[in-house]
């Protein structure tokens, strides 16, 4: 038996793990999609990639100071797209950090009207030393960008740019050259010039293939005239937790000897036919014990210590002569994924001598993945409450309806009576034009930064069309990003969701009013500034740095002439960007302070900065 079989249920990597860069290079650049992404995964994604962070999703979210230096690092650097409607919302208020999402997160829809489903990342990382190439890194997921702790498949190759094209990358270059067409508002002016970089480096990547495999293609559906499907087969395996009769007979006519193996989860085997079942010499499930066992544990904060649970894994595996094949991605095995191609869906196969990668047998046996599994009994789930489901169906509609609807913020400046200033802004949503929404009893919304305590009904006016007023915020905590919530008029279904929308009128000092309010003491502008010192090329300094913006107690909360003068120092002679950055922070935090807004930068350090800036000023450093 190989001694490497694929989906072994004991080899688990962490969403981070496979983030952080190779050794001896750093984060330059990456795109990624996603089916659906919650705030805080999407958070944390920037620290691991720029500061090497290696904590859990929940233990960064305690480092708001890391969380904005990482998103500073990486806003113009990383583009994530996501299906629109499908970035998860919550009732209580989000992290004024959200709005530094904004640039990278870009809401698309699928051109065929399905779901735009595909989940990969392309990074890449700059070689420290500067005579070795760029490295890639392409990622192919079954998970989201969220926090779910599904049991879920992952695919990353590593890879050198070199010289020539490789065709084997043809689809991935289209796809992703693609992208930005696809989004439901303009992108901003960073995502032209990242995608043409990605793409360039893409056509000439030589990825290295996991042990025992030889062989490596790519295929997207839902963007080009050709569908997608696995090839007819010998014997096949079908790993779908989502799964429809029209695809489950397209597979099974594919199998020419014997039946093919399925493995998906009661809900959905409960909705498919006897006769189609009866086609399939195997039907699985997970195994509750497995369900219940701890996986990924430092992915879950003490409060919530939730075990892998559910089935979310794809993949189709195939024997043919003496080879296996295994494809990983996205689709499941449905009339979108596999048919029709109205979703985008993106799949990586790798072949292999099945003497060295394994048969089906051996990967789904007792000492493989099946050692998760067990069979699925006919009855052991009731069928689907159809009245549920028309009402989830009704739901979807209308949240698909809301995403197509264009809607808009205003956004115009409200004097405070509280502070006899001007520094609180009204926003208002618009609809140009009426919706049909039926079947709904409620329609509300919120700015994620405020909550669903301060949600206002809405339902009337997307219905009739028009303008809406949905409070005054401070300006830090101004977004374009929208939480709502629908209720079906049965009571049945609801949906809970985010939308980025256009936004007139933003502030010009929004993000320095956000910064000021993370930066908001001595304390905390010395923590940062440790930060932006800090040698990132250097995993050590850069886990340091880390550490520091999370509070350990060694930095303290007193300026430290000589440590800080020697970092500055060394960035004046080989790091230039650093005190590129400390000069955008000063810029940012400059302004007349009141007592309300005491003065955070201490005295020293601006004498000390001062100094700099003549040097600096002498030599032209930071006009590059």
């Amino acid at each position: 038996m190989p001694t490497d079989i694929p989906l072994h249920p004991d080899v688990r990597n962490l969403y981070g793990a496979i983030l952080r860069p190779p050794p001896g290079t750093i984060f330059d650049s990456g795109v990624a999609t996603s089916f659906s992404l919650d705030f805080e995964t999407a958070l944390a994604v920037p620290v691991t990639l720029a500061l090497f962070a290696s904590e859990s999703r929940d233990e960064l979210l305690t480092s708001p100071l890391a969380l904005l230096e990482g998103l500073e690092r990486t806003s113009d650097r990383l583009a994530i797209f996501c299906e629109a409607g499908r970035i998860q919302a919550q009732s209580k208020p989000q992290s004024r950090l959200c709005a530094l999402l904004e640039r990278m997160i870009l809401e698309v829809t699928a051109p065929r009207g399905g779901a735009f489903h595909p989940k990969i990342w392309v990074l890449r990382y700059r070689p420290l030393d500067a005579g070795e190439p760029h490295k890639l890194r392409l990622i192919v997921l079954s998970r989201n960008l969220t926090r779910d702790r599904s049991w879920d498949l992952s695919l990353a190759l590593d890879g050198a740019v070199g010289r020539g094209r490789k065709p084997v990358n043809k689809p991935l270059v289209e796809f992703v050259k693609r992208l930005p067409t696809l989004s439901t508002m303009p992108p901003s002016d960073h995502i032209a010039p990242l995608i043409a970089e990605m793409v360039d480096d893409l056509e000439r990547a030589d990825w290295v293939l996991p042990p025992g495999f030889e062989n490596l293609s790519f295929a997207v559906n839902g963007v080009g005239r050709r569908v997608w499907k696995p090839e007819p087969c010998s014997k096949m395996a079908v790993i779908s937790p989502f799964c429809d009769e029209n695809a489950l007979e397209l597979l099974a006519d594919l199998t020419q000897r014997g039946s093919p193996k399925l493995v998906s989860r009661s809900e959905e085997l409960a909705a498919i036919p006897e006769t189609t079942l009866e086609r399939f010499a195997e039907i699985l499930v997970m195994d509750e014990v497995a369900e219940s066992e701890d996986g990924e544990g430092d992915d879950a904060d003490e409060t919530d210590a939730r075990p892998l649970s559910g089935l979310h894994a794809k993949a189709f595996i195939q024997e043919s002569g003496w080879d296996t094949t295994v494809t990983v991605g996205s689709g499941n095995a449905t009339r979108p994924a596999l048919i029709n191609g109205r979703n985008v869906e993106v799949f990586a196969t790798l072949t292999g001598r099945r003497a060295r990668v394994g048969s089906i047998d051996e990967i789904l046996g007792s000492e493989g993945f099946g050692r998760v599994l067990r069979p699925f009994q006919r009855g052991e789930i009731p069928p689907p409450d159809s009245e549920q489901v028309t009402a989830e169906k009704r739901v979807e509609e209308a949240r698909r309806t809301l995403a197509d609807a264009g809607l808009n913020l205003s956004c115009a400046r409200e004097a405070s009576v509280e502070q006899n200033s001007s520094t609180d802004w009204r926003l208002s949503i618009r609809l140009a034009q009426p919706l049909r929404l039926e079947g709904l009893s409620a329609a509300k919304v919120w700015p994620i930064t405020r909550g669903e305590d301060h949600a206002r009904d809405i339902l009337g006016m997307l219905q009739k069309g028009g303008a809406t007023d949905i409070g005054v915020l401070p300006i830090a905590d101004i977004t374009r990003f929208l939480g709502f919530r629908l209720v079906d008029e049965s009571g049945k279904a609801e949906a809970i969701f985010t939308l980025g929308v256009v936004i007139d009128g933003l502030p010009d000092n929004r993000h320095q009013a956000i910064l000021r309010k993370m930066i908001d003491s001595r304390e905390t502008f010395l923590q940062y500034l440790r930060l932006l010192l800090a040698d990132l090329n250097d995993p050590f300094s850069a886990q340091l740095a880390w550490s520091g913006a999370n509070g350990a107690k060694y930095w303290g909360d007193a300026f430290d002439d000589e440590p800080i003068l020697e970092d500055m120092v060394r960035a004046l002679s080989h790091g230039r960007d650093r005190l590129k950055a400390v000069q955008r922070l000063m810029e940012r935090l400059e302004r007349p302070h009141t007592g309300d807004d005491p003065d955070i930068i201490p005295s020293d350090f601006i004498e000390l900065w001062s100094a700099f800036q003549t040097v600096l000023g002498e030599r032209g450093a930071l006009d590059d």
